[in-house]
């Protein structure tokens, strides 16, 4: 069904994962999609095979959000729907955090989030659709996580006060949270396949549902936000994971 038809949709760190699945998701219902990344080459190559537009910039630097907000609105002009998913990991255990590790995560999972949807609201239009990319971790109390989990509570955070200051506009912000999904994140760190197979071993045992989500699982329910349908959502959280924050 295209539900989105002629809908401007801009979704940043689409080359890949959760990212990678939205846009193809909202493009296949009707909506004209502009992906976001750092590196070059890899958004150019998930737009060719998308079949959408492409922008580079880092999320992690107010002045690349804020020429892509200058050439979105030069090529496109206004925005329908902004999902605001780039995102990194990294963490430690607080005694040994370092400045850099701490930098690196709150760049971009908050600071360029936050700033994402700052440069963007004088271009949105009334009665837009933004979504935040949050985590299920935002609601835990895992060792190693503080640095992580505390981007993403601080997302979920901005996500109430922008829902309350964009609400005259009748511009909803929400938050999807997932839980594990199998994305292409975990084997950046570098891990080696034994390891990765633990790790996901590890984790379907904490999952009620016992399996590990689908990017694509998330990306319908970011299209669903977006969708007529969900006019009267805002402000909210959607935990998608398994019940694993149980």
């Amino acid at each position: 069904m295209m539900q989105l038809k002629d809908k401007i949709a801009v979704v940043t760190g689409g080359n890949s994962g959760i990212g990678y699945a939205t846009a193809n998701e909202l493009k296949n219902q009707g909506a004209k999609v502009i992906i976001t990344g750092r590196r070059k080459e890899a958004v150019s190559q998930a737009a060719d095979e998308l079949g959408v537009d492409w922008i580079v910039a880092d999320q992690g630097n107010v002045s690349d959000i804020e020429n892509l907000v200058s050439e979105i609105k030069r090529k496109f002009g206004k925005v329908d729907i902004l999902f605001i998913n780039a995102g990194v990991l990294g963490g430690s255990a607080i005694a040994e955090a370092t400045e850099e590790i701490f930098d690196q995560v709150i760049n971009v999972n908050f600071k360029g989030a936050y700033f994402t949807l700052s440069r963007f609201i004088p271009i949105l239009n009334d009665g837009a659709s933004v979504v935040f990319l949050s985590s299920n971790t935002a609601s835990m109390n895992a060792a190693n996580s503080s640095i992580y989990s505390s981007s993403k509570a601080a997302l979920n955070s901005v996500m109430k006060i922008a829902a309350v200051e964009l609400a005259p506009r009748h511009i909803r912000v929400n938050a999807v949270s997932p839980g594990p999904i199998e994305t292409p994140i975990l084997s950046k760190q570098g891990y080696d396949q034994a390891t990765l197979d633990g790790i996901k071993d590890w984790i379907i045992e904490r999952v009620p549902l016992k399996h590990i989500g689908k990017a694509e699982d998330v990306a319908k329910l970011v299209a669903h936000l977006s969708q007529p349908e969900s006019s009267f959502i805002t402000g909210s959280e959607f935990l998608i994971d398994g019940g694993m924050s149980l």
